[in-house]
């Protein structure tokens, strides 16, 4: 066991330690399809891996339960991180804008749900040393970090957070500064990330609290028209937004505008879609819920009139 842990906190150490590559450069071929098998990606991916395992096999001893739906969820979820930053998708969307469109649609999409649904915090703490988790606890049970948690985890604020991501990091200086710098490329992908999986965890895991089922279908669907206008935006868009892809997209027998076009489908047909169906699933539920309260309050009105009248009598 120690062993493992040495490994997994090794991982992601190293991971810190490990300078990026330099930004794909505009060359006169397509970019290399093979997977990079980058240090400062892989390395951290293999070590949340690491501890989940060691978290799921401890609480598995104290509880002889394993949760297979939630590990299926961590496995999809870490399985779609590894596809999008590391395989070839990441290397041709230094070319194509519309691969780069859908690496985000990926980390925002399939990642975030899935990794929300796999609930991994608990298993990580599990995954710490006792006298670690005991102070990783202490600092949950401050004032101050459950203010702050509860901000940042309303509804309203992740709801702007993930459509400021969106929008912001889709200004063309903004695009064109990740294109150019591993950085700032960074930058975007993990506030991408980390925006949808606080928008995924409000709705799946707060819907029944400060959300209900009314304010999820409302949460769903101006996220799904806010995304589809900016995909829209895109699609029809007599000019091109970023330069750098003017130069890239004919090596793959594309003008740059039908490129840009492609991506600004992607984002608005599939992801708009999808948010769409989600939208409509929820509505279903609260209608569904509103007729089980209605009954409810319907046959206890029933059972109150009975009981009056045979009190009468």
């Amino acid at each position: 066991m120690r062993a493992l842990y040495k490994l997994a906190f090794g991982s992601i150490a190293l991971a810190s330690l490990s300078r990026p590559c330099a930004a794909l450069e505009t060359s006169g071929s397509p970019a290399e399809t093979g997977w990079t098998w980058s240090l400062y990606i892989v390395l951290p991916l293999i070590g949340c891996a690491l501890l989940y395992a060691i978290g799921r096999m401890k609480a598995w001893r104290r509880s002889s339960r394993l949760p297979v739906l939630t590990i299926a969820c961590f496995a999809a979820g870490w399985l779609s991180l590894l596809l999008a930053l590391d395989s070839p998708i990441h290397e041709i969307s230094e070319q194509l804008f519309w691969v780069h469109m859908t690496q985000h649609e990926i980390l925002m999409l399939v990642s975030a749900p899935l990794l929300v649904l796999a609930r991994p915090l608990v298993p990580f703490m599990w995954a710490l040393p006792e006298n670690w988790r005991n102070g990783v606890a202490r600092v949950g049970r401050w004032r101050l970090f459950k203010r702050a948690w509860l901000l940042l985890s309303a509804p309203l604020t992740a709801w702007i957070l993930h459509a400021l991501a969106l929008w912001l990091w889709h200004a063309p200086a903004l695009f064109v500064a990740a294109l150019e710098s591993e950085a700032w490329h960074a930058a975007q992908h993990i506030s991408f990330l980390g925006s949808a999986l606080l928008f995924w965890w409000a709705l799946l895991e707060n819907h029944g609290g400060r959300l209900g089922y009314g304010g999820a279908v409302l949460y769903v669907f101006t996220t799904a028209i806010h995304t589809s206008v900016l995909g829209a935006w895109l699609t029809f868009s007599p000019r091109i937004w970023y330069a750098p892809y003017a130069q890239t997209a004919g090596l793959w027998n594309l003008t740059p505008l039908e490129d840009q076009q492609l991506g600004g489908l992607i984002m608005w047909i599939p992801a708009g879609t999808l948010l769409t169906f989600i939208g409509l699933a929820l509505l279903l539920k609260w209608l569904s819920e509103s007729q089980r309260r209605w009954e409810y309050t319907r046959t206890a009105a029933l059972i109150r009139a009975s009981a009056g009248v045979g009190n009468e009598r």
